[in-house]
């Protein structure tokens, strides 16, 4: 994809270099745009090493090739990060006396802005006016974030993370191919009570299942998420119109969760982790050791969820499964989901990596999909968020 990335004035814009890189690294075409306030907080030849194209803000430049024009013809996105409130007041009046201001007109590519500035100016009547009339003509906003600026201040109007505008940039270039159907995703980890203050639980995040749910979002699916005990600065990745968001917390409410969410689902991604075993009794008193009741805590066997559903599923649906596994032989851990995904009877199964850098409360994952006959059909390593993307990738292949 070819990218622009506009650069304004603001201190945030060295977390830009960052953003550059990543998208470099995932095999994008970059041209970074700064304007000339931009280039005194990160230099010219940072942006032409890191992007490896030349950079200028002047129109006056490369005229034979109408570049002030050809860059914006050419993008599929135009990302302006930081940008300051001076930006966002001229793209609203539509200025255009630099090379980034003429690239925004020229463009019919998507339009992202990641605001960076101070709280006062953030929440200004100007600031915010400006913000909802870019809105209405399409420019998604991305951010701000609420924290550490610069001088000591805090609040809103800290620019987002390079690796969240990453994932929100890719999320923006996503295929429609999910457009018109419902998917079920389940994400988090189930807890089963012992008493009103313990439970039997599991480390699950539930962040790959809320990118899932993100990434499907993206792509045109309307997508019901059953969520399992997860927090709420995870869950808030999906905030989306598309997705209807279930809470739940035992391993019955999300097998009644998912069953519901499953009858009108083309698609169910089953990415939560779910006990396999409850306790046989949850007392309603905290027990304690001087009653002599907690050496011994009798279980009973959770219904296995994902193979109910691929049993009386209906015709057409696609149903995949996760495993987490710490085999370190690939060949193994293959073997092993291949079976597994034979016993559930479901299409795919996403075998991940259960380590210290990767799974449970890692920001990273690495997953393979095995599909029939145990044929690895897509594999993906990093962000959570990528993962997604290629675990889409392999059912709309399935599908096609």
């Amino acid at each position: 994809m070819n990218i622009v990335v506009g650069v304004t004035g603001g201190i945030a814009a060295y977390k830009t270099v960052q953003l550059v890189r990543l998208l470099i690294k995932a095999g994008h075409e970059v041209t970074v745009i700064p304007t000339e306030d931009a280039l005194r907080f990160v230099g010219l030849p940072t942006w032409e090493a890191i992007s490896r194209n030349t950079v200028t803000t002047s129109v006056h430049d490369d005229v034979a090739r109408v570049r002030h024009v050809a860059l914006g013809q050419a993008a599929d996105l135009v990302i302006v990060a930081p940008a300051t409130a001076n930006t966002i007041a001229r793209m609203t009046a539509g200025l255009a006396d630099d090379l980034l201001g003429t690239t925004l007109l020229a463009t019919t590519a998507p339009v992202a802005i990641a605001p960076a500035m101070h709280t006062e100016m953030w929440r200004h009547p100007s600031t915010q006016a400006n913000i909802e009339i870019l809105r209405e003509r399409g420019v998604h906003i991305l951010g701000p974030g609420d924290g550490e600026l610069t001088g000591g201040d805090s609040g809103p109007g800290r620019m987002l993370e390079p690796e969240e505008l990453f994932d929100e940039a890719l999320a923006l270039l996503a295929p429609q191919d999910l457009a018109g159907r419902t998917v079920a995703v389940s994400a988090g980890g189930t807890r089963e009570p012992i008493d009103p203050v313990r439970f039997l639980g599991n480390r699950s995040s539930g962040r790959q299942g809320v990118a899932l749910a993100a990434e499907a979002a993206a792509r045109g699916a309307r997508v019901i998420l059953v969520a399992a005990n997860i927090s709420g600065d995870v869950l808030a990745a999906a905030k989306h119109p598309q997705i209807d968001v279930r809470l739940v917390g035992t391993a019955a409410e999300l097998g009644d969760a998912m069953r519901d969410a499953a009858a009108s689902a083309a698609v169910v991604v089953m990415a939560a982790a779910v006990a396999d075993y409850r306790p046989a009794r949850a007392s309603d008193q905290k027990l304690t050791k001087e009653e002599g009741v907690l050496d011994r805590i009798d279980l009973v066997e959770n219904d296995d969820i994902v193979a109910g559903l691929a049993a009386s599923r209906p015709d057409g649906q696609v149903i995949v499964a996760f495993a987490a596994e710490t085999l370190t032989d690939p060949a193994a851990r293959r073997e092993r989901a291949a079976r597994k995904r034979e016993r559930k009877g479901v299409d795919l199964l996403a075998v991940n990596r259960a380590d210290a850098e990767h799974g449970f409360e890692n920001a990273d994952n690495a997953v393979e999909v095995i599909g029939d006959r145990g044929v690895v059909v897509a594999s993906a390593a990093g962000s959570k968020p990528e993962v997604a993307r290629a675990i889409w990738d392999a059912v709309v292949n399935l599908s096609q």
